[in-house]
């Protein structure tokens, strides 16, 4: 791919995106891959019994520092590969049966993403992402993505800051999560129950920030009619956390049930709630380059 100067993600460094690694995310031109699979564990709408075709891209333009990905987002473990081979990598994940295709940690590879949606796909598009995205990129992607499953993290800017190195991470993916919404409408299922289209909004409960995830539904249930929540609880202390509050532990069940008691007396009754017995590391892919150079 040829070169370009950057401002696809919020930290609009304008870096030089050419043969080697540049700017925040640390990455070319050409999008670098650590997996692509059928993945099972998504929510069921995404995975269903065929699985997502999963395709994890790595480098990020966070810095998230309790990451389950760590090792690609923060280490950027992966190969380059070209717009070409990556189009081909959707239709051999579609072959094995994909529902989906679901690109994971997409944002700063934008650019030669939407060159590989060219003329589209049999089946709808994910876009997996951490939710710092600038509105202008999230319009871009209008009709290439059938499907949004961004995080929405926080919105206390301290948390942000402290956990992620992005003090304006709500600033932006506020709007952008909103700029989705209007794009899909309100979430569409098929006669098999897998999702079309729609927006799915996952939130992370961290340990020690139950308050904070208690104000991310009362946010979502105010600004995002017809979007689905998805709370998770498979926090793990992976990653830089043995000094930073209390990300060095797992979620206690009062934490647990205080927010989920939260999400039900809001009435946000479409989507998924995460057992606590998720927090495994069995749900976490194997970054070892399955599917990157054919099957």
């Amino acid at each position: 791919m040829k070169p370009y100067v950057c401002d696809t993600c919020p930290r609009l460094c304008r870096a030089e995106r050419g043969d080697t690694g540049a700017g925040f995310c640390r990455m070319g031109a050409d999008p670098v891959l650590a997996r692509a699979a059928l993945h099972f564990d998504e929510e069921p709408v995404i995975s269903g019994a065929r699985g997502s075709g999963a395709v994890f891209f790595s480098g990020c333009s966070l810095r998230c520092r309790f990451c389950q990905n760590y090792p690609i987002s923060h280490g950027g473990y992966g190969e380059r590969v070209s717009i070409e081979r990556l189009r081909e990598i959707y239709f051999e994940l579609i072959a094995q049966g994909a529902n989906n295709i679901n690109l994971v940690n997409p944002t700063h590879f934008t650019e030669a993403i939407l060159s590989s949606l060219e003329g589209g796909l049999p089946v709808p598009v994910v876009w997996n992402t951490g939710g710092y995205e600038r509105v202008e990129t999230v319009r871009r992607l209008e009709g290439a993505v059938q499907v949004y499953l961004p995080d929405l993290k926080y919105i206390d800017r301290d948390s942000a800051r402290r956990y992620s190195a992005a003090g304006d991470y709500f600033d932006y993916a506020a709007p952008a999560i909103k700029e989705m919404l209007r794009q899909t409408g309100p979430v569409a299922l098929g006669d098999d129950g897998i999702i079309r289209r729609g927006v799915i909004v996952r939130h992370l409960i961290l340990p020690g920030r139950a308050d904070e995830s208690m104000r991310v539904l009362d946010w979502i249930a105010a600004n995002l009619p017809g979007a689905w929540v998805s709370l998770m609880a498979q926090y793990l202390p992976f990653g830089d956390v043995a000094e930073v509050d209390a990300l060095d532990r797992r979620l206690t069940q009062d934490e647990y049930d205080r927010v989920v008691d939260h999400l039900m007396d809001l009435g946000l009754e479409d989507g998924f709630v995460q057992e606590l017995s998720s927090s495994d590391e069995k749900y976490i892919p194997a970054f070892d380059l399955t599917g990157v150079h054919g099957v």
